[in-house]
């Protein structure tokens, strides 16, 4: 199929609606598909340049298009959809409900990825015009917790054939050959012997990192490995641990998604420290019903994770891929900590259920389990 792809997620960055928009648009075109992306800007940008960005390997045709913040992406829905029918797109695939809603009233058929509950002034009407209309469409939602806020907070009701629980996902084969923790924190030159924890991701509120540095203060033999964050973030952290006296804690800052894996796999535990608020790029409160992509990289890593006991996260984890700790609850993270460095046999345990039930998670098979019976 031709598929349109039209994102509101400005391409390049480093926020996560970026990567996972280039994520989806790539393994669409791996499973067959002519992908052309729409997103706003009027920069073009080479594929090299993407590639390296986004840790992708098939190439798929982008467009940048013009757009002003104050019509919030409708000039960009109304004119990239335009292009998407002069091209003579067989499918429309969004993550606008505007695009959406105009697409069906086209006659296009239309996937509409839901990360969010639907926000602004006409975001829930939007989004219930696409759930009531009645043209070929389908409705990924990425968690069953989402389903279920939709349901109750905006009484919609999705037909069971239009709707797909689409938990994000992981290039499996940018992890199959992964160095042991001690080789890969050599080829980046970090110090060898320690046991280390590492974090990926931004620096948002939530994300736990005041809890990192309770960990690093209680456990100065282990090395702490924070990869990620905006230069501002970065720099502010790295104030606040030199005055607080932490050594043991080093910072990347931004690392292109193409190496992650290597910096990853330098962790001998791999810490996801979500609190009960977890706020993303533009705000609000997603920690009842997201499915970061770390948490998919983290199991395909093949490490011992350590993450905060939300329950949203047990969608994806269980007790014999992960150590749970009580959300923003310092002493039960020392405690989880402690047990697994005094028992190097529950890290290698989980370590290697964790890569088996990665493979469940990839790209390919959610576009391809998201595109069934649309084609």
């Amino acid at each position: 199929m031709k598929i349109a792809c039209i994102t509101p997620s400005r391409i390049p960055s480093n926020t996560a609606n970026s990567i996972q928009v280039m994520k989806v648009s790539q393994a669409l075109a791996q499973i067959g598909h002519d992908v052309r992306l729409w997103t706003p800007g009027a920069q073009k940008h080479p594929w090299s340049e993407l590639s390296a960005t986004y840790g992708l390997t098939t190439p798929f045709e982008v467009t940048w298009q013009s757009s002003q913040p104050a019509f919030k992406r409708y000039d960009l829905s109304l004119t990239a959809l335009n292009a998407a029918a002069a091209w003579r797109a067989d499918l429309v695939y969004t993550w606008l409900p505007q695009v959406s809603l105009l697409a069906l009233m086209r006659k296009m058929p239309v996937v509409l990825e839901v990360h969010d509950r639907p926000t602004g002034r006409f975001g829930p009407w939007l989004l219930r015009q696409t759930v009531k209309n009645t043209g070929k469409k389908r409705i990924a939602v990425i968690t069953h917790a989402l389903a279920k806020v939709l349901q109750k907070e905006f009484r919609l009701v999705i037909r069971p054939d239009d709707l797909v629980i689409a938990p994000n996902g992981v290039d499996l084969e940018r992890f199959e050959a992964l160095p042991e923790p001690h080789v890969a924190r050599a080829q980046l030159g970090l110090p060898v012997e320690p046991i280390t924890a590492v974090y990926t991701g931004h620096l948002y509120a939530g994300r736990g990192i005041e809890l990192v540095f309770g960990l690093a203060k209680a456990f100065p033999q282990v090395n702490f490995l924070l990869v990620g964050g905006n230069s501002d973030s970065v720099e502010s952290s790295r104030r606040a641990a030199a005055a607080a006296g932490l050594q043991n804690i080093t910072f990347t800052g931004f690392i292109p998604n193409q190496r992650l894996p290597l910096f990853q796999s330098a962790g001998d535990i791999l810490l996801m420290p979500y609190g009960r608020v977890i706020a993303g790029s533009s705000g609000g409160n997603s920690a009842d019903i997201c499915s970061p992509m770390k948490m998919f990289e983290y199991l395909a890593t093949g490490r011992a994770i350590l993450c905060s006991d939300l329950p949203v996260f047990h969608e994806v984890l269980n007790e014999q891929n992960t150590a749970f700790c009580q959300v923003d609850e310092l002493e039960s993270w020392i405690a989880g900590l402690t047990r697994l460095i005094r028992e190097p046999d529950i890290i290698n345990r989980l370590g290697l259920q964790a890569k088996i039930d990665a493979q469940r998670y990839n790209w390919k098979a959610r576009a391809s389990a998201i595109l069934r019976n649309l084609d």
